[in-house]
């Protein structure tokens, strides 16, 4: 099997279903550049041209409005902002509109298979406006599918999934991950919404993670394999749905649950898993659930602060150690070099 960048595999996969889909178009800032989304709309570009690819301007809420009537008749557009901090423009369309569109018209208005992309940002100069990660606010609204990949299989596989969908699809990622590389399958092989990844089996503790936190977690776990300790790590993919029984299975194996985000810990996904094993693994909990989050406060824009604000592998791999009443002196060394130059 092939090996392909994350960009690469977001590339492909968006070629592949334009390909076997005539109806699907991509609109939005930037996306007929040629840097091509971090060139992940190159190829399509150069494929179909710009009647199916057009650049937009910034015009969130109507451009919105505009991409649901289009897939309210039939079409399948993907709506893409340059940061997800953008789409708070056009949340009115996205969760009063799309979101809702079956269920207002009792399902008389025929489907609306509409796909928003959109990437988290990160990095010294991003600052406050430009860093969050909107997954558990839409995540919180039925109607609305949204998805993390974490991994260039899944960037390919979940687009694929995406595309073949017939209701309101959000996919978010994390501008971090574009380079790292993965196995891909040239076939179109749509990924399951709704389905976590086993990443790592193990017995001791389950650190259930999304996004660019799979990766930190990953290194984690292998440090922590170094001390005696067996990570059981869980990619969630998939907030709304959320794969629950993949998750109390792992609980109930290893008995403790840590919980790893890339946004704010309250009203988060680590507070919807936390309580997920309190309500329903409660007696199988060794210990009390780990959260690991943002800190409670604004992203900060330099690069000193940020690499206090932002968890990395040692902060994950201390935690792990801590819930299991152990210590190292080693785990301060294994986070990676951040390279981002920045700003922006």
């Amino acid at each position: 099997m092939r090996v392909l960048k994350y960009w690469q595999a977001l590339s492909e996969g968006l070629v592949q279903a334009m390909e076997q889909d005539p109806d699907i178009f991509v609109t939005g800032i930037s996306v007929d550049y040629s840097s091509g989304v971090f060139g992940s709309t190159v190829e399509a570009c150069k494929r179909f041209g710009k009647k199916r690819i057009f650049d937009a301007p910034s015009m969130e809420n109507a451009l919105t409005g505009i991409a649901i009537g289009a897939a309210a008749v039939g079409k399948r557009p993907v709506v893409f902002h340059p940061r997800n901090d953008f789409m708070f423009l056009a949340f009115d369309q996205m969760i009063n509109l799309a979101a809702k569109w079956k269920y207002m018209y009792g399902g008389n208005a025929g489907e609306l298979p509409i796909v928003f992309r959109a990437i988290v940002g990160k990095g010294w100069g991003q600052g406050a406006t430009h860093s969050q990660s909107l997954h558990a606010v839409l995540a919180h609204f039925p109607g609305l599918k949204v998805v993390l990949p974490a991994s260039p299989k899944d960037a390919k596989g979940l687009t694929l999934s995406a595309l073949q969908s017939n209701s309101p699809v959000v996919i978010l990622e994390h501008r971090s991950l574009y380079n790292i590389e993965g196995e891909v399958s040239e076939e179109p092989i749509a990924v399951p919404i709704g389905k976590a990844e086993i990443v790592r089996s193990g017995s001791d503790v389950t650190i259930v993670a999304a996004s660019l936190m799979v990766h930190e977690a990953k290194i984690a776990a292998i440090e922590l394999e170094k001390e005696g300790i067996d990570v059981e790590l869980i990619d969630i993919r998939s907030l709304r749905p959320l794969d629950e029984e993949t998750i109390l299975a792992s609980i109930k194996k290893t008995g403790r649950l840590i919980v790893v985000d890339t946004s704010w810990e309250m009203c988060g996904l680590t507070s919807e898993i936390a309580a997920l094993a309190a309500e329903k693994a409660f007696y199988s909990l060794k210990a009390p659930v780990k959260r690991i989050a943002l800190a409670n406060c604004p992203a900060p824009v330099s690069l000193s602060l940020e690499n206090v604000f932002y968890p990395k592998p040692s902060t994950i791999a201390k935690a792990t150690l801590a819930l299991l009443n152990k210590s190292s002196d080693r785990i301060g060394n294994i986070d990676p070099e951040d390279t981002f130059k920045g700003p922006y």
